[in-house]
């Protein structure tokens, strides 16, 4: 009789793994993998719905049900967790982005003899997968894959052109870069694609950094209800459901905390929130809630204090924003022991020099979302060994169909 295998679970990477610990690639929990390695399905595994899975590097998992997505995004979290020793007091639902939900992506263009091709890098390589279609995009975003096609090749650069897509309060964001734009005609018809195309904005970026070629309106990114100037190439959480759901978190996590510190702000994803909760239950507590939105990068910095001047008019919720590189600066146990709670959004580095103040400290409360769940196991692990337990944990898997997955938590004294 021959050997049957039953793959249990997932690798980091989308891997199935047997129980034995044989891994097999575009299986899922509940295959059967037969001794000759052959696949038979198992009732979590679905049919891909993208004509490209397999090939194009954007996805890894579009052949696992929503059961196995939740599984796998929850199990990084813990197991990221369980490594560092840490002790989960409540571990709430995953949240999971739908379909159509992303609103930030990353292509690649390159001209070539007759057209273009437009899409995303194959999986360990450079080559491009010329995309027809894409069930993670906005349709905002999909819509213009066919378009650019056209433009770049007509007008793109001998080498492969990166295109940056985001959507903004008006409309998409576009920005292409390594993108020489050669004589007239061409910037005419950059012109001509932006204004036929209805977008936001598109800036080009040829070798000397980016630069505006079209923007009819000045372009925003509404933060709780606050319209936010958005830089070119502004950081966005890629989908706005799973912004939305982690705004929540913090703002309830963080109910009652009068002067709150939001590190690493960006444009104040965070630190609107928390204002705008401020704000909507000064009535009650009758004190005003203060958070400083502390950034490095300038550009989104200043667009932070612009909008931050415009909230608070009625003295509760006000948002003071301060430009500091925390990686080579953090605030030091002595400034945060001024504040009733720190939130922190890092990038995937993590905030290993923050954190160790933050260790210091007497803050009470602190929230960390992270974007890459071993760095973030490897602060919390330096939290908890001063003293702060990991009171609440929720993964999220707003990059659907992909491996990276994220998370919000909070930590108490």
């Amino acid at each position: 009789m021959s050997e049957i295998s039953e793959i249990i679970r997932l690798a980091a990477k989308g891997d199935g793994i047997t129980d034995s610990g044989a891994h097999h690639a575009r299986a899922v929990p509940g295959d059967l993998i037969g001794a000759d390695g052959s696949l038979k399905r198992g009732p979590h595994h679905v049919d891909a719905p993208c004509q490209h899975f397999g090939s194009c590097g954007g996805c890894q998992l579009q052949h696992a049900d929503d059961a196995v997505l939740r599984d796998f995004v929850r199990g990084r979290v813990v197991n990221a967790a369980k490594g560092q020793g840490l002790s989960i007091g409540e571990l709430l639902p995953e949240h999971l982005s739908p379909q159509q939900s992303r609103r930030r992506a990353t292509l690649h263009g390159l001209r070539k003899q007759g057209g273009a091709v437009v899409g995303f890098r194959e999986e360990g390589s450079h080559r491009l997968v010329d995309l027809r279609e894409c069930p993670i995009l906005r349709s905002d975003l999909a819509q213009l894959i066919a378009p650019l096609r056209v433009f770049i090749g007509k007008y793109g650069p001998k080498g492969s052109a990166d295109i940056a897509l985001s959507l903004s309060d008006q409309g998409v964001d576009l920005g292409l870069t390594n993108f020489d734009l050669q004589g007239l005609e061409a910037t005419e018809a950059a012109l001509d694609f932006a204004r036929d195309n209805g977008l936001a904005r598109l800036s080009i970026d040829q070798g000397y950094g980016a630069e505006t070629v079209w923007e009819p309106e000045p372009a925003t990114i509404t933060l709780s209800g606050y319209p936010v100037g958005m830089p070119v190439g502004a950081f966005l959480q890629a989908t706005q459901d799973a912004e939305d759901q982690m705004v929540r978190d913090a703002a309830d996590w963080l109910t009652g905390a009068r002067v709150t510190a939001d590190l690493f702000a960006g444009l104040g994803t965070f630190a609107f929130a928390l204002a705008k909760r401020a704000a909507a239950n000064a009535s009650d507590s009758g004190s005003a809630h203060k958070v400083l939105a502390v950034e490095a990068e300038q550009a989104a910095h200043l667009s932070c204090k612009k909008a931050a001047a415009r909230t608070g008019a009625n003295g509760a919720g006000r948002v003071h924003a301060m430009h500091r590189d925390l990686f080579r600066n953090p605030l030091q146990a002595a400034e945060l022991n001024r504040f009733d709670a720190v939130l922190l959004d890092p990038p995937r580095a993590g905030a290993k020099a923050q954190i160790a103040e933050i260790a210091q400290s007497d803050v009470a409360r602190v929230v960390y979302v992270s974007c890459n769940p071993s760095s973030w196991a490897r602060d919390a692990a330096v939290l908890a060994e001063a003293g702060y337990n990991l009171a609440r944990l929720r993964p999220v898997g707003q990059f659907r169909w992909s491996t990276h997955v994220e998370l919000v938590s909070l930590f108490e004294r």
